[in-house]
């Protein structure tokens, strides 16, 4: 009888992370923040001498969420945060790769993310409403992300992610950072969360 495939993935602290049945225990914020900030969105293809990864993307929306949504709890940012924390093992896939693979890849995607929210206090499954807003702060960093850095004219970018508020924005530049400050500042934006939730 063949062995079964392996399904899981040494993470730099030591843990075992398993994807078919991830659990909090091996969760760990420095794991993510690592993961995060040496994966690239937009597949690599941005402008500059680093990549735009996951870890910076995920700063930028608990921003734009908090500015969208003045009164939210230090959970509910924590949640914007963490939004794509499941790519620290799964990568970032853009949307025509995800279509391709399927409803398997949400099925691991929501694993995943329960597993992470769990271990942070939060609830494993985000309420439709919260999910809703983290989305519209998502689809605004995506739309400065492809006018910024991903070569986009503004009206592909209005197109494909929607016209933003540019008041909204009007401060807000991406600059792109080696992969260490960017993992730094993750951790330490996470950890300020969770003493604001305490």
């Amino acid at each position: 009888m063949a062995k079964p495939p392996r399904a899981w993935q040494r993470m730099l602290s030591g843990r075992r992370l398993d994807l078919l049945d991830p659990t909090p225990v091996d969760i760990e914020i420095e794991d993510i923040a690592h993961g995060l900030a040496f994966v690239a969105r937009w597949n690599g293809q941005t402008f500059g001498d680093f990549a735009y990864s996951v870890a910076e993307h995920s700063l930028l929306v608990e921003t734009l969420f908090t500015r969208l949504s003045s009164k939210a709890s230090a959970a509910e940012r924590l949640t914007a945060l963490l939004h794509d924390a499941p790519e620290y093992v799964i990568g970032d896939m853009i949307s025509p790769v995800k279509s391709a693979v399927g409803p398997g890849y949400g099925a691991l995607d929501d694993r995943l993310s329960a597993a992470v929210h769990i271990r942070f206090g939060l609830p494993a499954v985000t309420p439709a409403r919260l999910k809703k807003q983290i989305k519209k702060a998502d689809r605004i960093s995506a739309w400065m992300e492809a006018t910024q850095i991903a070569g986009f004219t503004r009206a592909e970018a209005d197109r494909f992610f929607g016209a933003p508020d540019l008041d909204l924005i009007a401060d807000l530049q991406i600059v792109l950072r080696p992969p260490v400050e960017v993992r730094s500042e993750f951790t330490a934006r996470h950890a300020k969360l969770l003493e604001q939730m305490s």
